[in-house]
């Protein structure tokens, strides 16, 4: 039986992160959960411990270096040494460019791109003393590709991804021990899309297909027993989004212009809810789900090609990707 492990989960208060921490709690880990939401982080540690394991809460502002530094600290001497750090945190803002104020940018861009910034930079301090440690990072399709109304996010999201590849270059150009892997999400079905701050005139919705928060988690804590890849991909959107960037950007940029918006789209008034500035979670639990379960798929067979891939398996694996992308991207046009 594997020994439990001491794992940072940061943004455990709900979506994937929330999902992280009952995936970990059912293996019997030692869970420390950091986010602002005193009523979400309560509820979280509650299901970690009825999962199996054992949550502690550590609210913080991942955006803030310091209270990062000082949280990572307060749970060694608690628990003792972190062998597992999880980004997961984010923020965004749904609306375009050209309507975000200049604080609202700054400000997503402080919690969804430094908050790993200072997560991993803890982490490091406190791993590499003992040559030893795993960092995962929540990616996402994004990463790859900028979509309309996203640009604070995806901005985000493609800078985590160079901040990632740099650091991991730099560790292994020292011999270090700690491992540094990344997890390409796909569209969830989290509460982001009932708290997120938007300027839209209907409910937004993640891009189809949607898959349940338990698919991420379960390819995170997978990533984190298998650092020695570099990075996973979640869903065959996402794996197409990757093909179809390095293949045919224009077209997809056409095809966005075209498509983008409406996509991301409901036809329901939008919540009013916003946790840019506060949390969303302080005084209501909203859980890992968001209000998409009827869409959202509860599997990914790309996720587990990835995870499990030879020769064969990844070539199956990207037809797979292109062949449910294309009944992705058919479906879209007819929306």
């Amino acid at each position: 039986m594997r020994p439990s492990r001491v794992v940072v989960v940061t943004g455990a208060s709900g979506g994937v992160g929330r999902a992280v921490a009952r995936e970990l709690g059912a293996r019997g880990d030692i869970v420390a959960l950091i986010a602002r939401g005193t009523t979400g982080l309560a509820a979280a540690a509650v299901d970690v411990g009825s999962a199996g394991g054992s949550g502690l809460v550590y609210a913080a502002d991942v955006a803030d270096h310091e209270q990062v530094r000082q949280a990572a600290r307060q749970i060694e001497e608690d628990l003792g040494p972190i062998d597992v750090w999880m980004n997961v945190a984010f923020s965004a803002v749904f609306a375009p460019f050209s309507e975000i104020t200049p604080e609202e940018f700054e400000r997503t861009t402080a919690v969804t791109y430094l908050g790993y910034v200072w997560g991993t930079r803890v982490a490091l301090e406190l791993m590499r003393p003992r040559d030893k440690g795993v960092i995962v990072q929540a990616g996402s399709a994004l990463a790859y590709r900028g979509i309309p109304l996203q640009s604070a996010y995806c901005g985000a999201k493609h800078a985590i991804k160079g901040f990632t590849e740099s650091v991991r270059v730099e560790l292994a150009a020292e011999g270090s021990g700690v491992r540094v892997t990344m997890v390409q999400l796909p569209a969830l079905n989290t509460p982001q899309f009932d708290w997120v701050l938007s300027r839209l005139r209907r409910h937004p919705q993640p891009v189809p297909p949607i898959f349940q928060p338990e698919v991420a988690a379960r390819a995170l804590v997978h990533a984190a027993d298998h650092p020695e890849r570099r990075e996973y991909w979640v869903g065959a959107a996402t794996a197409l989004t990757l093909l179809g960037q390095r293949i045919a950007p224009g077209l997809i940029d056409r095809y966005l212009a075209r498509t983008g918006k409406k996509a991301q789209l409901t036809d329901r008034p939008p919540t009013g809810l916003a946790n840019l500035w506060e949390p969303a979670d302080e005084e209501r639990d909203y859980g890992a789900h968001g209000s998409f379960d009827l869409r959202a798929h509860g599997s990914s067979p790309q996720a587990w090609l990835s995870a499990h891939r030879r020769p064969v398996l990844a070539t199956l694996g990207l037809v797979m990707a292109g062949a449910v992308g294309a009944l992705a991207l058919r479906a879209l046009r007819r929306t």
